[in-house]
């Protein structure tokens, strides 16, 4: 019988000399009980092997690791209809800990672009409504290159380049189909789906976690606009959250950790640390 990690095509990795992660057996016990297990929530259409890179950054120092993204085409086309699509996953992906008795380690989300944040967001609201869930501690959460509001442009761009490697006309057929979609939607129907569906860069403004938040992003990001990072980091220091941003400047969208990845490292590992009060 597949396990709900594989049905999820989620990652769940050791960190080096530690045994094979198996959902019959209990997380290992030890010095390393106060590390996180880092869920990673890639950004849409990110493969896994440029997830991996991120998960080096924590295997390195003793954490678990697990590594899931969520599928593009619900990212960019269900959720833009207002259907939940991702509801569902994120429930899955949260009962993955219980699968590998990971339930009562600390957690620390790293999450990139919209994409990350549209599983994130329905994520916390399941550790706030659900019982089983409650029970999970999280420490802390690192944002790459997000949140963002709806941003047509930004949006396209980052399409295109899920769709590299699609035959050009189908490509094409796709923006062109969500362009309109979104056009068709903001224009036509935003006066009455702004009542039926909360905009998941509203629901991050409102979500009523208090763990400590870092904030990695760029003035020159293409997809996700500085100013709508700023306004959420005013909004959840307003909220008394803990936060610390760190803007880049210069580097490309999720691209932060290939132009500085010195710095980029420094800073994950030293929020880590300071989340769980050191080691």
């Amino acid at each position: 019988m597949r396990t709900r990690a594989e049905e999820l095509r989620c990652a769940v990795e050791l960190p080096p000399g530690s045994r094979e992660p198996s959902a019959d057996a209990n997380a290992e016990k030890g010095s390393k009980d106060n590390l996180p297990v880092v869920i990673l929530l890639g950004w849409a259409g990110c493969k896994d092997r440029y997830l991996a890179k991120y998960s080096t950054i924590y295997l390195k120092k003793g954490c678990i690791v697990i590594r899931y993204t969520a599928p593009w085409r619900l990212v960019f086309f269900s959720e833009s209809l207002g259907i939940k699509s991702l509801q569902n996953l994120a429930k899955k992906l949260l009962e993955v800990l219980f699968d590998f008795k990971m339930e009562t380690k600390p957690l620390l989300f790293h999450v990139f672009s919209n994409g990350g944040v549209m599983l994130y967001r329905y994520i916390v609201e399941l550790l706030h409504t659900h019982q089983q869930f409650q029970q999970l501690k999280v420490v802390g959460t690192v944002f790459d290159s997000a949140p963002g509001r709806k941003n047509l442009r930004g949006a396209l761009r980052a399409l295109s380049v899920v769709l590299e490697s699609t035959n050009v006309c189908v490509k094409y057929l796709l923006l062109l189909t969500f362009g309109v979609l979104v056009v068709t939607l903001r224009i036509i129907l935003y006066p009455l789906s702004r009542f039926l569906n909360e905009t998941h860069y509203d629901a991050m403004l409102k979500q009523p976690c208090s763990w400590p938040e870092l904030y990695l992003y760029s003035k020159a990001d293409a997809v996700i606009q500085a100013s709508d990072v700023e306004k959420m980091i005013e909004a959840r220091q307003h909220n008394r959250v803990l936060v610390k941003a760190v803007d880049f400047v210069d580097s490309a969208h999720v691209g932060h950790l290939r132009a500085y990845p010195t710095l980029y490292v420094a800073h994950c590992t030293s929020f880590m640390y300071n989340c769980i009060g050191g080691i």
